[in-house]
């Protein structure tokens, strides 16, 4: 199996995520794409964890080889990305190295992730670029010194979807539409559960 990940912490999903799967499914040969919701991401205090996973649930279920993983939430630990790629290797039958879909940002800070020296063995990074940042040029550089440090990694281009979570929460917490901004299962999920009024 050609397996690929995305993960994060999906505070909430949206549907530039949801994009960016799709875009990956139809450009790369991948059988299954996991969605994995961090239960508790190291670098950041996040809350609502089971709201979040359910979340990303709604939004994958009518989708096409896009399956949601819960593999954090049952360690009830740190989610570490490394520790999760380990145990899916264990867990699938895995065609070559593990996809593992990655936003510039968090690309040109992963020499600072846990275990990242080990973590470069075991999967094959997609960068995704938005095609209007202005500066991937210099970061295209900074990435081939990561490829020479043994990062596995290429470039996906995808057409620019302007969505943050932090966006849709204070949306929601000004009373302002979220609609377009996620999928409609999600929305009626923040609205019916109180999610980031305060």
């Amino acid at each position: 199996m050609k397996l690929c990940v995305s993960q994060g912490t999906f505070n909430p999903i949206h549907n530039a995520h949801i994009r960016v799967c799709e875009y990956a499914l139809k450009n790369f040969d991948f059988d299954k794409i996991l969605l994995i919701p961090a239960y508790k991401p190291p670098h950041k205090n996040v809350g609502l964890s089971s709201h979040r996973l359910n979340m990303t649930r709604l939004a994958a279920e009518n989708m096409e080889n896009i399956e949601v993983s819960d593999i954090e939430y049952k360690r009830e630990e740190k989610s570490y990305t490394y520790d999760t790629i380990l145990e899916l290797y264990s867990r699938y039958n895995v065609q070559g190295k593990i996809n593992f879909l990655i936003g510039t940002d968090a690309f040109k800070n992963i020499e600072s992730w846990y275990k990242s020296d080990e973590l470069k063995k075991l999967v094959h990074f997609i960068v995704f670029i938005r095609e209007n940042q202005a500066d991937y040029e210099k970061d295209l550089k900074y990435f081939e010194k990561l490829r020479q440090k043994g990062y596995s990694h290429e470039i996906m281009k995808l057409p620019y979807m302007n969505i943050s979570s932090t966006e849709i929460r204070n949306n929601v917490k000004k009373g302002l539409s979220i609609a377009n901004l996620v999928p409609e299962s999600v929305e009626k999920y923040i609205k019916e559960n109180g999610l980031y009024r305060i």
